[in-house]
């Protein structure tokens, strides 16, 4: 009797191990409930188990966990147009009512026609002309009402959800998950800092100040901050590092994205580890039936250079339809 209780003395702590490792793998797995198994969801793991351990050579500060995420194609979907580019036109017949005379320019005849082609024809000018006359001229609180209220109301083409109900789930867990283990979680977006900010913390649990993107120039006047509609910064591609530098002030140590328009955010984030770790990973979209399937030939997320440069850069390619179990919270 002394031999079994002793054997069982000796044997407990190898079961107790082995339960806490089954709880810990259990709750990783509902952390990352629809991340499947494999090169990427290990890499996630890996990643923030090691610079979590203060043991560890590669061990990170929790000062200086950042991670940063760019939004059109990353956490949200973007086809068949990037979703601001839709609040955009939706809001020129308001805004031609307002100043009729703008009717007489081919951007916005081609906007109230929803003539997509015509407004590609127009180039970056027509573009940015079509985006300062719907998204200046208002005070910076009218404007985040506008788009609460475009966000509320407005619907995907495809999925007839509203635009931020479009994010992708395992991006959602991602964040979670980085933050449970002391992250710092910012969205760093060529898209417009201000269309983003009013919805963001509702949907990704990012705060506001936690936003950096593309913005228009504000100016004080008559007691308030108003919106113009000259463009001051266009927060894409090497203009993305900078971004960062003028809002967080620091330089990540991950990063995801999912165009070439990342590029450069991946390059620095990855740099700046120098032989430390560091995670930077694009989301590549390869499923056609639950989502959209594009890469070098789309106008929209355009990815080539990443391709191209990720297994010797060291980041780590996402298959949307390999790595991912679901794409979409409403998803049956």
């Amino acid at each position: 009797m002394r031999k079994i209780v002793t054997l069982l003395i000796m044997l407990l702590p190898v079961y107790l191990s082995g339960v806490s490792s089954a709880i810990a793998a259990t709750e990783e797995t509902k952390e990352l409930a629809s991340w499947n198994e494999g090169p990427s969801r290990r890499a996630i793991v890996d990643f923030v188990k090691t610079v979590t351990d203060s043991k560890n050579k590669d061990f990170i500060p929790v000062e200086k966990r950042i991670a940063v995420f760019d939004n059109d194609g990353t956490l949200w979907c973007e086809k068949p147009v990037y979703p601001q580019f839709i609040f955009a036109i939706d809001r020129v017949k308001t805004v031609i009512e307002e100043r009729p005379e703008l009717k007489e320019e081919a951007v916005f005849q081609a906007a109230l026609k929803g003539d997509y082609d015509s407004l590609a024809k127009s180039g970056a000018g027509g573009i940015q002309r079509l985006i300062g006359a719907t998204h200046g001229g208002m005070t910076a609180d009218s404007f985040d009402k506008i788009v609460s209220d475009w966000m509320k109301s407005a619907r995907h083409p495809r999925f007839k959800q509203p635009f931020n109900k479009c994010v992708y789930k395992p991006m959602l867990e991602l964040l979670d998950y980085l933050r449970a283990n002391g992250f710092r979680t910012f969205i760093v977006s060529g898209g417009g800092r201000d269309f983003m900010r009013p919805w963001t913390k509702e949907t990704y649990g990012v705060d506001a100040e936690e936003v950096a993107g593309s913005s228009c120039h504000l100016e004080y006047k008559d007691g308030d901050v108003y919106r113009t509609e000259k463009i001051d910064f266009l927060n894409d591609g090497k203009e993305k590092p900078v971004g960062i530098c003028r809002q967080i002030g620091a330089r990540p140590v991950a990063a995801f994205g999912n165009s070439d328009g990342d590029f450069e955010m991946l390059e620095w984030t990855k740099s700046g580890a120098g032989k430390g770790k560091s995670l930077c990973m694009l989301v590549h979209h390869t499923d056609a039936e639950r989502e959209y399937a594009y890469d070098r030939d789309s106008k929209v997320g355009h990815l080539e250079r990443g391709l191209d440069s990720a297994a010797e850069a060291g980041w780590v390619i996402i298959d949307m339809q390999k790595d991912w179990s679901r794409v979409f919270s409403f998803e049956k």
